[in-house]
């Protein structure tokens, strides 16, 4: 059977796409979508990824958005320290799982960094 290879993109709704693409390049690394054909596409470090429905009714997230995005990081305090660094609220979690931190975008969207347990 022929199966897909990865994510090829996250596409989503923003009121101001160009300012919001240039936070997630600021805090995160996330370059923006490529606007010519010589531009270069923002490439992920192959790892695991989680592929989750989730219940209409979880609170793992607020009710309001319908979609949320975690991000792996090799990292996750130097992460924290630098959003923490730059004013953005930032949540640590652990579980058995790994390491998380839990922080919004400037338009509210949920986003989750992961720091895979070794």
């Amino acid at each position: 059977m022929e199966r897909v290879t990865g994510i090829g993109g996250l596409f989503f709704r923003a009121s101001d796409p160009d300012a919001l693409a240039a936070w997630y390049e600021k805090h995160l690394g996330v370059t923006p979508a490529p606007s010519s054909d010589g531009d270069s596409v923002w490439r992920q470090d192959a790892g695991q990824t989680v592929f989750a429905p989730f219940p209409e009714s979880t609170d793992y997230w607020n009710t309001a958005k319908a979609w949320m995005i975690n991000f792996r990081v090799e990292n996750l305090d130097r992460m924290v320290g630098q959003l923490s660094d730059a004013g953005v609220a930032v949540n640590i979690e652990e579980s058995d799982y790994g390491r998380f931190a839990r922080l919004h975008d400037p338009e509210g969207n949920p986003i989750e960094l992961w720091e895979p347990q070794p």
